[in-house]
């Protein structure tokens, strides 16, 4: 696999989206696609990414889906975009000026698909996508567009500090979030 992994670098991922007037509750944002998820299309694809468990322990899904089921997100009123579109080794390859393209990018986007939520998977990347350097992990005060921010922990396998237990929790603080503001 590592010749795939490294014609993979740059590659971009394609947003996972509900068809125009689908509802759109939650639209994950990831930081950029790894070199994994680039050769194989999915996002949070690497194994260890505790994404897709978090996202079935917080009740966001009936049963626990694979990367290469992200099609079925949309059913769920869920998608997954990405600050930055190019895949990368590590996000610390990505710049600054990378990362504040990528906001003025989710503002678009939230604009044109009105998620309820933006959910940006790593506080770090959002502090400097969006100039704010005290953010930390939950809900934000600002909105992006019509969506309302939100900080979910990185959920790659890295960040230690974060397990699945304690990961689940904050995805499922979201979701209730997201049952309370739907009609």
């Amino acid at each position: 696999m590592k010749p795939d992994l490294i014609a993979a670098r740059d590659r971009t991922l394609p947003d996972v989206l509900p068809a125009a007037g689908e509802p759109l509750h939650v639209l994950f944002c990831g930081i950029n696609p790894g070199l994994y998820s680039a050769a194989t299309g999915w996002h949070f694809a690497r194994p260890g990414n505790r994404f897709w468990p978090a996202l079935h322990l917080s009740g966001f899904t009936d049963r626990l889906l694979r990367p290469a089921e992200q099609a079925e997100l949309p059913r769920y009123g869920l998608g997954i975009t990405n600050i930055v579109p190019r895949a990368t080794a590590q996000a610390a390859e990505l710049t600054e000026a990378e990362l504040r393209d990528g906001a003025r990018h989710l503002l678009r986007l939230a604009e044109t698909h009105r998620p309820s939520f933006l959910a940006v998977a790593g506080v770090t990347a959002y502090r400097v996508a969006f100039a704010q350097p005290k953010a930390v992990i939950g809900p934000q005060d600002d909105l992006l567009g019509p969506a309302r921010l939100w900080i979910l922990p990185n959920p790659s396998g890295l960040n230690a500090s974060w397990q699945l237990p304690r990961l689940a929790e904050a995805f499922r603080e979201l979701k209730a979030a997201a049952d309370d503001n739907q009609p």
